[in-house]
């Protein structure tokens, strides 16, 4: 009878593992198509004829956010920066013949909505030889605007139009927004109010705690950097050294009542950042 028993018991068991494998199955790919669509960011919206809300999905273990700063000038840090998996480069920063200093490779390239002429004159280079790399552009609503009333959207239409491999993203109104309400969480000061606007650094920052594990940032200063005694002179971008000294640069903006870029200020931002995630600095390093 105790024998009986157990056969049945034994029989109800293996008719019971196939539904319970199948389960298993189930769960692990729901769980896997979650993760898939969560590491989609939000607030990024590609461009493109079809008008697809698709946003951005682009993750990465370490990344290197290359500065344009003139402290990449001898930094010797071209090899180190290609052998990360994601790089992340501004505006129209050029790596032609500064390879040994800022590396080649570019994955991802954050870019301000006054940068947009600056790479459509070179269009076949930014947007068809290198047509591997995602953009992500950003600009105010009256620039960005998709009903036929902004300028630098329609130019960026025609681009995705002309060269349908290109993948080109626009940060939304409501991310610059946040963005917005971010600085003011930080530094308990209103944007709009003290005459400043966000720099495309701080756009890439954020983009770049959001799609990446761990942050090398090369080539950016601290925000104590410029009233050091001892600071080294470097011009504000490394491609045009014949321009204004960088920290020269950085105290106009800093202190001008209308449309400067609050650089030392979202430098102190990063400091704070910095503590919270994964982030170095390197060429130069940071005390935090």
């Amino acid at each position: 009878m105790k024998a009986q028993v157990l056969r049945r018991w034994f029989c109800l068991l293996i008719l019971s593992l196939p539904p319970l494998v199948w389960f298993a199955l189930v769960i692990t790919r729901n769980d896997a198509s979650a993760n898939a669509l969560n590491s989609e960011l939000k607030g990024y919206t590609r461009i493109s004829p079809s008008r697809t809300d698709q946003l951005l999905n682009i993750h990465c273990n370490h990344c290197a956010l290359v500065s344009s700063s003139g402290q990449m000038l001898g930094a010797s840090a071209g090899e180190e920066i290609d052998k990360t998996g994601c790089v992340i480069r501004m505006n129209n920063a050029p790596t032609r013949g500064y390879e040994k200093d800022v590396g080649s490779r570019t994955s991802v390239r954050v870019v301000s909505h006054t940068s947009v002429p600056l790479l459509v004159k070179h269009e076949k280079f930014y947007f068809q030889q290198s047509a591997d790399t995602t953009y992500v552009f950003w600009g105010p609503e009256r620039n960005m605007r998709q009903d036929g009333k902004g300028q630098i959207f329609n130019l960026l239409l025609k681009m995705a139009i002309k060269y349908p491999k290109v993948k080109i993203y626009a940060v939304t109104r409501d991310k610059i927004q946040n963005c917005d309400s971010v600085f003011q969480n930080e530094t308990g000061k209103n944007r709009m109010k003290t005459g400043a606007f966000l720099s495309t650094g701080f756009f890439t920052m954020i983009l770049a705690i959001e799609m990446c594990e761990s942050i090398s940032v090369y080539g950016m200063i601290d925000n104590n950097y410029c009233s050091r005694a001892n600071h080294s002179a470097v011009p504000y971008h490394y491609y045009e050294q014949s321009r204004i000294a960088e920290c020269r640069m950085y105290k106009v903006h800093e202190n001008t009542q209308r449309g400067g870029h609050r650089f030392i200020t979202e430098k102190a931002i990063y400091a704070k950042w910095a503590t919270r995630n994964k982030i170095e600095f390197k060429h130069p390093s940071w005390d935090l």
